[in-house]
Parts: C-alpha cells; sequence; structure tokens
C-alpha cells in the first residue's frame, strides 16, 4: 500500500523516503505500537516511534490514521460485578425502552461536592483571533450538593441544593418530588446503590408512600442513569467556568440553569437494547480475560 506524498519527507530522516513504505516496515509499526513500550515511557508518540524505526514522524502519523491508532488517548472503564447485573440491567433499559403507563420515570442522583470557585484575576474576553482566557488558580468559597431528578421522557429537572447529602437531604428531596409529580402518576426512581438511598428513614418513608418505586443499576455502572448525561451539560455549561464569589452565587447560577433547562427541555433518548449491551460486555471481559 502506497503511503506518503511524492519525493522526500521533510521530516525523514537523510536518505529515508516517505514515498513508499515496504509492508514489513509497516506491518512493524504497527505491531511495536500494539505490543511494545518505549523505554522510560507508558506510551508511544509519533517521534519516538519514527526514531525507533528510522522513519519519517508523518509516515508514522499516516499508519497510525490509517489503521486507527491512538496512543496519546486512553478510555476510562469499569466491568460490574454486581452478581444481579443482568437483572437489574434488564431493569432499568425496560424502564428506558418501555415505560409503564399512567408513570413517570425519574433518573436521580446527587452531584456532590461542587465547588464555588473564585478566579483570583479576571479573565479576558474573547475576540476575532484569542479565545477567552482565566486564570488556572482560584479561591475556593465553599460547596453545595445538588440533588437531581430528571423526568426522562419530558427532559425536565427537579433539582435542589442542600449542604450535605444524608438520608435527612435525600427524604427533602423525596418530599418536594412527591410535591410536584401529579398524584395520579406513580413513580418510578432510577438511581445507583448509594447507602443513603437505601437509609432505614427512607425504606420508612417508602412504606408510606406506595406510588413510589426505586430500582437500582448495577455497582460500578453510572453510564445507565442518564442523570450523569445531564450532569454533564450543566458541568461543561454552567459550572466549569464559571466564577461565584459565594455558595449563593453557585446555587443561583444553578436554579437558573434549571429554569432555563426546564422552559426548553431536551430529553435523551435511550436506544441500547440489553442483548447489545450484555455483548459488549462479554466483549470486554473476553478482551481483559486475555491480558491477565
Amino acid at each position: 500500500m502506497a503511503l506518503g506524498c511524492p519525493g522526500i519527507s521533510e521530516d525523514a530522516p537523510h536518505g529515508v523516503s516517505s514515498r513508499r513504505i515496504p509492508a514489513e516496515k509497516e506491518k512493524a509499526i504497527i505491531e511495536a505500537t500494539l505490543h511494545t513500550k518505549p523505554p522510560g515511557a507508558t506510551q508511544w508518540s509519533v517521534r519516538t516511534m519514527a526514531k525507533a524505526q528510522g522513519v519519517g514522524k508523518s509516515t508514522v502519523q499516516r499508519i497510525w490514521d490509517a489503521n486507527g491508532l491512538k496512543p496519546h488517548r486512553v478510555k476510562t472503564f469499569k466491568l460490574s460485578k454486581d452478581k444481579r447485573f443482568v437483572e437489574k440491567l434488564t431493569d432499568v433499559v425496560g424502564l428506558y425502552l418501555n415505560p409503564p403507563e399512567k408513570a413517570i420515570v425519574l433518573c436521580i442522583d446527587e452531584k456532590t461536592q461542587i465547588q464555588a470557585l473564585d478566579r483570583t484575576q479576571p479573565g479576558l474576553p474573547m475576540k476575532r483571533g484569542r479565545c477567552g482566557t482565566m486564570t488556572h488558580d482560584y479561591k475556593r468559597n465553599g460547596t453545595t450538593c445538588l440533588f437531581a431528578a430528571l423526568v426522562v421522557l419530558e427532559g425536565k429537572v427537579i433539582g435542589s441544593c442542600f449542604p450535605k447529602h444524608r438520608n435527612i437531604e435525600f427524604l427533602k428531596f423525596l418530599r418536594k418530588i412527591d410535591r410536584e409529580i401529579p398524584k395520579d402518576k406513580q413513580i418510578h426512581a432510577i438511581m445507583d446503590n448509594y447507602g443513603t438511598h437505601k437509609h432505614p428513614n427512607v425504606q420508612n418513608w417508602l412504606s408510606k408512600h406506595p406510588r413510589f418505586h426505586f430500582h437500582f443499576t448495577p455497582t460500578s455502572s453510572s453510564w445507565l442513569n442518564l442523570i450523569e448525561r445531564w450532569f454533564g451539560e450543566i458541568t461543561r455549561k454552567r459550572i466549569r467556568r464559571g466564577t461565584f464569589y459565594s455558595v449563593e452565587d453557585l446555587i443561583q447560577a444553578i436554579e437558573e440553569y434549571i429554569r432555563v433547562n426546564n422552559k426548553d427541555p431536551n430529553p435523551f433518548v435511550w436506544t441500547a437494547k440489553v442483548e447489545d449491551i450484555l455483548a459488549k460486555v462479554s466483549r470486554c471481559k473476553a478482551v481483559a480475560g486475555t491480558l491477565h
């Protein structure tokens, strides 16, 4: 396979042509990328691979691009060891794909320890040819915890901020949900296995409010809870680049974002089927098994 441009690459070592790389050399670069590490480092760079293989940097980059190799990137994951993984997965996905009639499906979680950060110096606004700037250092002005419930079919969010995230605050939040959801609707709430959600005080409250039905995601499976997707949105669009002089400023910003969201909600649509997820998990387990 011909790779590269006619002539000699400017970044190629003296006397090395990038017009055509022998198949053996291309295979050697791919094998080295996949199965070896450079001395004293965790992954190859274009420069270190080019030096090790005696080719130009652009040649290595073209081979990596053609084969979908990105040594500089890594994705995090964690396979659930929950013994009831399939049961819980089927339950939660069933609520997404086939929600019960005359019921509201909520995704509930807490975004804890949100920091009210004030930058030490004013940033510069964006202008043509230059992005906006902000200082890397900041002053901490306290934290808050956001309790949020995403109405799956509508995309609206019920939210409250509290100083802590104990069963006391969780019960206050459940009471708010109870007030805001029409009384003729059953409530199916998807949440994680955090101890607060299973506290005896919460269980006692649930026994007196039978329209609430809790559905727990498998352990290490936060990706199953769509509220995490919404948390990513509010972090990126309102919190991460915000400047907050106090916790009150932070809470006002969060409440404003929720109001704006609820005026024009954009629901997240779940499409993955149980069998597709299980097949992907099986592939991951198989790959992980070959590495240990």
